[in-house]
Protein backbone atom coordinates (compact mmCIF):
# COMPACT_ATOMS: atom_id res chain seq x y z
CA UNK A 1 0.00 0.00 0.00
CA UNK A 2 1.39 3.56 -1.11
CA UNK A 3 1.29 5.72 2.15
CA UNK A 4 2.92 8.84 3.73
CA UNK A 5 3.00 6.58 6.68
CA UNK A 6 5.53 4.43 6.14
CA UNK A 7 7.16 3.84 9.86
CA UNK A 8 4.74 2.96 12.38
CA UNK A 9 5.18 3.39 16.12
CA UNK A 10 2.70 1.21 18.46
CA UNK A 11 1.73 2.39 21.94
CA UNK A 12 -0.34 0.87 24.63
CA UNK A 13 -0.13 -0.27 28.14
CA UNK A 14 1.13 -4.23 27.93
CA UNK A 15 -0.09 -5.04 31.56
CA UNK A 16 -3.67 -4.42 30.30
CA UNK A 17 -5.78 -7.44 28.65
CA UNK A 18 -7.63 -5.46 26.91
CA UNK A 19 -4.70 -4.13 24.75
CA UNK A 20 -2.60 -7.11 23.80
CA UNK A 21 -5.24 -8.81 21.43
CA UNK A 22 -5.91 -5.56 19.53
CA UNK A 23 -2.61 -4.40 19.09
CA UNK A 24 -1.20 -7.88 17.87
CA UNK A 25 -3.97 -8.00 15.49
CA UNK A 26 -2.57 -5.05 14.02
CA UNK A 27 0.93 -5.65 14.58
CA UNK A 28 0.29 -8.39 11.97
CA UNK A 29 -2.10 -6.65 9.71
CA UNK A 30 0.37 -4.00 9.15
CA UNK A 31 3.71 -6.09 9.14
CA UNK A 32 1.93 -8.01 6.17
CA UNK A 33 1.20 -5.14 4.22
CA UNK A 34 4.98 -3.70 4.66
CA UNK A 35 5.39 -1.17 7.28
CA UNK A 36 7.88 -1.00 9.51
CA UNK A 37 6.33 -1.35 12.92
CA UNK A 38 7.89 -0.61 15.95
CA UNK A 39 7.00 -1.09 19.94
CA UNK A 40 8.65 -0.68 22.96
CA UNK A 41 11.53 -3.32 24.10
CA UNK A 42 9.73 -4.02 27.95
CA UNK A 43 6.00 -5.67 26.28
CA UNK A 44 6.15 -8.95 27.08
CA UNK A 45 3.62 -10.43 24.73
CA UNK A 46 5.06 -11.59 21.32
CA UNK A 47 4.46 -9.10 18.46
CA UNK A 48 6.08 -9.11 14.87
CA UNK A 49 7.41 -5.98 15.08
CA UNK A 50 10.90 -4.27 15.80
CA UNK A 51 11.49 -3.46 19.58
CA UNK A 52 13.03 0.10 20.44
CA UNK A 53 13.24 1.61 23.85
CA UNK A 54 9.95 3.03 24.65
CA UNK A 55 11.50 6.82 24.78
CA UNK A 56 12.62 6.30 21.05
CA UNK A 57 9.73 5.22 19.83
CA UNK A 58 8.31 8.24 18.01
CA UNK A 59 11.60 9.37 17.07
CA UNK A 60 11.46 8.46 13.26
CA UNK A 61 8.31 7.66 13.34
CA UNK A 62 5.46 8.89 11.14
CA UNK A 63 2.59 8.04 12.96
CA UNK A 64 1.55 6.78 16.36
CA UNK A 65 -1.26 4.03 17.10
CA UNK A 66 -2.02 4.29 20.88
CA UNK A 67 -4.23 1.39 21.71
CA UNK A 68 -5.84 2.11 25.20
CA UNK A 69 -7.76 4.34 26.89
CA UNK A 70 -7.34 8.59 26.61
CA UNK A 71 -4.41 8.12 29.19
CA UNK A 72 -2.84 5.79 27.19
CA UNK A 73 -3.21 9.11 24.46
CA UNK A 74 -2.00 11.48 26.61
CA UNK A 75 1.58 8.78 27.50
CA UNK A 76 1.47 8.89 23.32
CA UNK A 77 1.39 12.61 23.27
CA UNK A 78 4.77 12.89 25.88
CA UNK A 79 6.50 10.70 23.31
CA UNK A 80 5.68 12.23 19.90
CA UNK A 81 5.69 15.71 21.08
CA UNK A 82 9.32 16.63 20.37
CA UNK A 83 9.26 14.98 17.40
CA UNK A 84 5.68 15.87 15.57
CA UNK A 85 4.74 12.68 15.19
CA UNK A 86 0.65 12.59 14.89
CA UNK A 87 -1.32 9.92 16.69
CA UNK A 88 -4.30 7.79 15.96
CA UNK A 89 -6.27 6.84 18.88
CA UNK A 90 -7.83 3.07 19.44
CA UNK A 91 -10.17 2.80 22.24
CA UNK A 92 -9.87 0.06 24.72
CA UNK A 93 -10.44 2.49 27.56
CA UNK A 94 -13.79 3.85 28.75
CA UNK A 95 -14.82 7.06 27.73
CA UNK A 96 -12.75 7.70 25.19
CA UNK A 97 -12.94 11.27 24.23
CA UNK A 98 -9.65 11.20 22.27
CA UNK A 99 -9.28 7.20 21.53
CA UNK A 100 -12.34 7.84 19.51
CA UNK A 101 -11.88 4.15 16.85
CA UNK A 102 -13.20 1.23 18.34
CA UNK A 103 -11.65 -2.27 18.37
CA UNK A 104 -14.69 -3.89 15.25
CA UNK A 105 -13.94 -0.74 13.27
CA UNK A 106 -9.69 -0.52 14.25
CA UNK A 107 -8.52 -2.56 10.73
CA UNK A 108 -11.07 -0.59 8.16
CA UNK A 109 -10.45 2.62 10.17
CA UNK A 110 -6.43 2.59 10.03
CA UNK A 111 -6.79 1.25 6.21
CA UNK A 112 -8.50 4.94 5.29
CA UNK A 113 -5.99 6.74 7.57
CA UNK A 114 -3.10 4.87 5.79
CA UNK A 115 -4.72 5.73 2.48
CA UNK A 116 -4.75 9.52 2.89
CA UNK A 117 -8.10 9.70 4.15
CA UNK A 118 -8.27 11.64 7.65
CA UNK A 119 -9.19 14.39 9.21
CA UNK A 120 -6.48 16.39 10.88
CA UNK A 121 -6.94 17.35 14.56
CA UNK A 122 -3.86 20.18 16.06
CA UNK A 123 -4.14 20.32 19.44
CA UNK A 124 -3.12 23.19 21.80
CA UNK A 125 -0.64 22.05 24.31
CA UNK A 126 0.26 23.51 27.64
CA UNK A 127 3.66 24.51 29.08
CA UNK A 128 3.94 24.78 33.14
CA UNK A 129 6.86 25.99 34.81
CA UNK A 130 7.48 25.36 38.29
CA UNK A 131 9.93 27.67 40.05
CA UNK A 132 11.29 27.25 43.46
CA UNK A 133 12.33 29.29 46.16
CA UNK A 134 15.82 28.45 46.04
CA UNK A 135 16.47 28.91 42.08
CA UNK A 136 14.98 25.23 41.23
CA UNK A 137 12.96 25.03 37.35
CA UNK A 138 11.20 22.52 36.45
CA UNK A 139 8.85 22.29 33.13
CA UNK A 140 6.37 19.87 31.57
CA UNK A 141 3.77 20.20 28.77
CA UNK A 142 0.36 19.07 28.89
CA UNK A 143 -2.22 18.26 26.44
CA UNK A 144 -4.92 17.90 28.96
CA UNK A 145 -4.53 19.98 32.16
CA UNK A 146 -2.06 21.56 34.75
CA UNK A 147 -3.71 20.82 38.26
CA UNK A 148 -2.53 22.24 41.67
CA UNK A 149 -4.09 21.06 44.41
CA UNK A 150 -3.87 20.78 48.62
CA UNK A 151 -1.49 18.50 49.49
CA UNK A 152 -2.60 15.60 52.35
CA UNK A 153 -5.38 15.35 54.01
CA UNK A 154 -5.21 19.07 55.39
CA UNK A 155 -7.88 22.20 54.78
CA UNK A 156 -7.92 24.38 52.46
CA UNK A 157 -4.95 26.12 49.81
CA UNK A 158 -5.17 29.51 49.44
CA UNK A 159 -3.77 31.09 46.52
CA UNK A 160 -3.62 34.11 43.86
CA UNK A 161 -3.77 33.86 40.26
CA UNK A 162 -2.51 36.79 37.55
CA UNK A 163 -3.08 36.60 33.79
CA UNK A 164 -0.94 38.61 31.48
CA UNK A 165 0.28 40.47 34.71
CA UNK A 166 -2.95 41.85 35.59
CA UNK A 167 -4.33 40.27 39.14
CA UNK A 168 -7.39 38.53 38.99
CA UNK A 169 -8.38 36.76 42.24
CA UNK A 170 -7.58 35.48 45.19
CA UNK A 171 -8.79 32.14 45.83
CA UNK A 172 -9.65 29.53 48.64
CA UNK A 173 -10.33 25.61 47.96
CA UNK A 174 -9.10 22.41 47.18
CA UNK A 175 -6.97 24.00 44.13
CA UNK A 176 -7.44 24.87 40.37
CA UNK A 177 -7.14 23.23 36.88
CA UNK A 178 -5.64 25.02 33.85
CA UNK A 179 -7.34 23.45 31.05
CA UNK A 180 -7.33 23.04 27.42
CA UNK A 181 -10.30 22.62 24.99
CA UNK A 182 -8.71 18.65 25.23
CA UNK A 183 -8.73 18.79 28.94
CA UNK A 184 -12.38 20.72 29.12
CA UNK A 185 -13.95 17.40 28.69
CA UNK A 186 -11.62 15.62 31.64
CA UNK A 187 -10.83 16.10 35.20
CA UNK A 188 -12.06 19.81 34.90
CA UNK A 189 -15.40 18.49 33.54
CA UNK A 190 -16.05 16.71 36.80
CA UNK A 191 -15.47 20.03 38.66
CA UNK A 192 -18.02 21.88 36.42
CA UNK A 193 -15.79 23.56 34.20
CA UNK A 194 -17.08 24.37 30.30
CA UNK A 195 -16.43 22.24 27.40
CA UNK A 196 -14.60 24.02 25.28
CA UNK A 197 -14.79 22.98 21.33
CA UNK A 198 -10.93 21.59 20.26
CA UNK A 199 -10.67 24.31 17.78
CA UNK A 200 -11.16 27.13 19.98
CA UNK A 201 -7.81 28.72 21.18
CA UNK A 202 -8.48 29.46 24.48
CA UNK A 203 -7.75 28.26 28.29
CA UNK A 204 -10.22 27.10 30.74
CA UNK A 205 -9.37 27.88 34.73
CA UNK A 206 -11.61 25.98 36.83
CA UNK A 207 -11.63 26.03 40.82
CA UNK A 208 -11.64 22.79 42.46
CA UNK A 209 -14.24 22.63 45.18
CA UNK A 210 -14.11 26.35 45.48
CA UNK A 211 -14.58 27.69 49.24
CA UNK A 212 -16.54 30.82 47.37
CA UNK A 213 -19.55 30.11 45.62
CA UNK A 214 -19.05 33.51 43.38
CA UNK A 215 -15.25 31.82 42.46
CA UNK A 216 -16.33 30.58 39.17
CA UNK A 217 -14.13 29.19 36.14
CA UNK A 218 -13.49 31.52 33.52
CA UNK A 219 -12.31 31.02 29.98
CA UNK A 220 -9.31 33.22 28.86
CA UNK A 221 -7.33 33.30 25.20
CA UNK A 222 -4.51 30.90 25.45
CA UNK A 223 -1.89 33.66 24.46
CA UNK A 224 -2.47 35.21 28.52
CA UNK A 225 0.39 33.88 30.83
CA UNK A 226 -0.90 32.74 33.89
CA UNK A 227 1.03 32.97 37.30
CA UNK A 228 -0.13 31.04 40.06
CA UNK A 229 1.48 31.74 43.91
CA UNK A 230 0.27 29.91 47.01
CA UNK A 231 -0.36 32.49 49.52
CA UNK A 232 1.89 32.76 52.73
CA UNK A 233 0.47 30.21 55.65
CA UNK A 234 2.74 28.43 57.64
CA UNK A 235 2.98 24.64 56.08
CA UNK A 236 1.02 25.25 53.15
CA UNK A 237 2.00 23.25 50.53
CA UNK A 238 0.12 22.58 47.28
CA UNK A 239 0.81 19.44 44.70
CA UNK A 240 1.51 20.48 40.82
CA UNK A 241 0.57 17.52 37.85
CA UNK A 242 0.51 18.04 34.66
CA UNK A 243 -2.09 15.49 32.65
CA UNK A 244 -1.92 13.52 35.93
CA UNK A 245 2.09 13.40 36.25
CA UNK A 246 3.42 14.88 39.21
CA UNK A 247 5.56 18.09 38.57
CA UNK A 248 6.55 19.11 41.49
CA UNK A 249 5.34 20.96 45.49
CA UNK A 250 4.55 24.27 45.56
CA UNK A 251 5.35 26.36 48.36
CA UNK A 252 4.53 30.05 49.62
CA UNK A 253 8.00 31.04 47.75
CA UNK A 254 7.52 29.38 45.09
CA UNK A 255 5.98 30.63 41.48
CA UNK A 256 3.90 28.33 38.92
CA UNK A 257 3.56 29.81 35.26
CA UNK A 258 1.73 28.03 32.83
CA UNK A 259 1.29 29.15 29.21
CA UNK A 260 0.66 27.71 25.47
CA UNK A 261 3.48 25.65 24.18
CA UNK A 262 5.34 26.45 21.18
CA UNK A 263 4.55 23.27 19.70
CA UNK A 264 1.01 21.14 19.50
CA UNK A 265 -0.06 17.60 19.14
CA UNK A 266 -1.84 16.72 16.12
CA UNK A 267 -4.64 13.46 15.78
CA UNK A 268 -5.73 11.78 13.51
CA UNK A 269 -9.17 10.83 12.67
CA UNK A 270 -11.12 8.74 9.92
CA UNK A 271 -13.64 10.60 8.07
CA UNK A 272 -16.89 11.28 9.56
CA UNK A 273 -15.15 12.29 12.97
CA UNK A 274 -17.67 14.09 14.79
CA UNK A 275 -17.13 15.91 17.94
CA UNK A 276 -20.43 16.49 19.13
CA UNK A 277 -21.36 13.13 18.10
CA UNK A 278 -19.03 12.18 20.49
CA UNK A 279 -20.41 14.27 23.44
CA UNK A 280 -23.87 12.75 22.83
CA UNK A 281 -22.36 9.26 22.97
CA UNK A 282 -20.26 9.68 25.61
CA UNK A 283 -22.38 11.96 27.94
CA UNK A 284 -25.95 10.62 27.02
CA UNK A 285 -26.87 13.76 25.44
CA UNK A 286 -29.78 14.36 22.52
CA UNK A 287 -32.51 11.51 24.53
CA UNK A 288 -35.87 12.35 25.05
CA UNK A 289 -36.48 12.61 28.66
CA UNK A 290 -39.85 11.27 28.43
CA UNK A 291 -38.74 8.26 26.40
CA UNK A 292 -36.30 6.62 28.48
CA UNK A 293 -33.49 4.48 26.66
CA UNK A 294 -34.70 6.63 23.30
CA UNK A 295 -32.96 8.64 21.11
CA UNK A 296 -34.18 12.37 20.27
CA UNK A 297 -34.78 12.43 16.44
CA UNK A 298 -35.25 15.97 16.75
Amino acid sequence: MDSEFRKIALVGRHADARVAEPMTELATYLTKAGFDVRAADYIAFDLPVTRVPEESLCEQADLAIAIGGDGTMLHASRLSRDHGTPILGINRGRLGFLADITPDEMIASVELVLAGRYLKDSRLLLKARLVTDSGEEHIAYGLNDVVLQRQGAGGMVDFSTHIAGQYVNTHSGDGLIVATPTGSTAYALSCGGPILEPQIDAIALVPICPHTLTDRPIVVPADRGIDIALLGRDETRAEVTVDGVHLGTLGPNDGLSVARAERRINLLHPPGHDFFGILRSKLFWGRDSRKRGTADEA
